[in-house]
């Protein structure tokens, strides 16, 4: 499988969540068996030189793909939750949405200063929800090797809010 055939399968949804949106809709990769697994080996990929300890998987899709990557190559994958889902101590960081504002907790114990770790989430657009992350893992003292995006919605300058980390994508779509 390539990444065309990726780009393929993604469902653009208009007008979702409000008008004026259009929604990269990535169920139909989850839903097909080789798609969702092509998917997890070209991020297996984009990660063969590395030796992460962990892979850190956003709230929610990343869950999906951080986990299932995790497990791909033999690391820990630690969930970073909305505020309220995780039931042990946890550190906690605000951060603006393009509708509001929304609160990432991450438990204290789940990364050691130094471990290397990567991040993964199922799209990068205008970058604030993966900056969020950054700002926990580095609290934590984490190692950030990579940051891996199934989709990035190029233009809306998410991949510089990255910045310097390097980041990588599986398939790229203009705003």
């Amino acid at each position: 499988m390539t990444s065309d055939d990726l780009k393929r399968a993604i469902r653009a949804v208009p007008d979702f969540p409000k008008k004026g949106i259009l929604f990269r809709d990535i169920t139909p990769v989850l839903e097909h068996a080789a798609l969702f697994k092509g998917s997890i080996d070209l991020l297996a990929g984009e990660c063969a030189d590395l030796a992460p300890a962990k892979v850190v998987g956003l709230d929610a899709r990343g869950f999906i793909f951080g986990a299932a990557l995790a497990y791909r190559i033999g690391a820990g994958f630690v969930p970073v939750r909305k505020k309220g889902k995780l039931p042990f101590r946890t550190i906690s960081h605000t951060y603006d949405l393009e509708y509001g504002s929304a609160e990432f907790e991450i438990h204290c114990d789940s990364i050691h200063p130094g471990q290397p770790v990567i991040l993964v989430d199922d799209l990068l657009a205008t970058g604030g929800t993966a900056r969020a992350a950054l700002h926990l893992l580095r609290q934590l003292g984490a190692k950030v090797l990579r940051t891996l995006f199934v989709v990035e919605i190029e233009g809306l300058g998410g991949r510089d809010q990255l910045a310097p980390l390097e980041v990588r994508s599986l398939v790229r779509f203009k705003e």
